[in-house]
């Protein structure tokens, strides 16, 4: 089997995202989106006004993986930043290489943009999760909390 290629999403990529969204959620024990936010998520990723940047792995052209970006802002640094929403590898493809390789990627888009941070929030049970970004050099950051207020 081939190393997994890094690439933009394109709109014939949509029915293959919206599985691993679906995967995600059931990894995570969470409802998947309805066909109404499934709509909405092909929509701001390939409207003619993105809200977010979608990424995938592919591997012999399958796609097996996607990651979900935004930029945003820290005035201390002075310096946009690139948050990563989600990244999700597929059960059939994990170990063989794909985050990592996801993640070097979009160090390189953030680092290209001129961005001061990449940063990604992990849940607090996904323990390989964390070894692999310690294991890439980012720092788990134990004073900050996520705060969230459902609209």
């Amino acid at each position: 089997m081939s190393d997994p290629v890094i690439r933009k999403a394109e709109p014939e990529d949509g029915p293959a995202f919206l599985s691993l969204v679906r995967a995600l959620a059931d990894f995570e024990k969470l409802p998947p989106p309805d066909q109404d936010a499934e709509a909405r998520l092909l929509e701001h990723a390939f409207g003619d006004s993105p809200r977010y940047e979608l990424f995938v792995a592919t591997i012999d052209r399958d796609v097996v993986a996607y990651a979900a970006t935004f930029m945003s802002y820290s005035t201390f640094l002075a310096k946009p930043s690139l948050y990563l929403e989600d990244l999700f590898v597929a059960p059939r493809a994990r170990r063989r290489g794909v985050a990592t390789a996801m993640l070097a990627h979009l160090e390189a888009v953030a680092r290209a943009r001129g961005c001061g941070r990449f940063e990604w929030t992990v849940l607090d049970w996904n323990v390989d999760a964390q070894k692999l970004y310690l294991g890439i050099g980012a720092e788990l950051m134990h004073e900050w909390k996520l705060v969230r207020k459902v609209l």
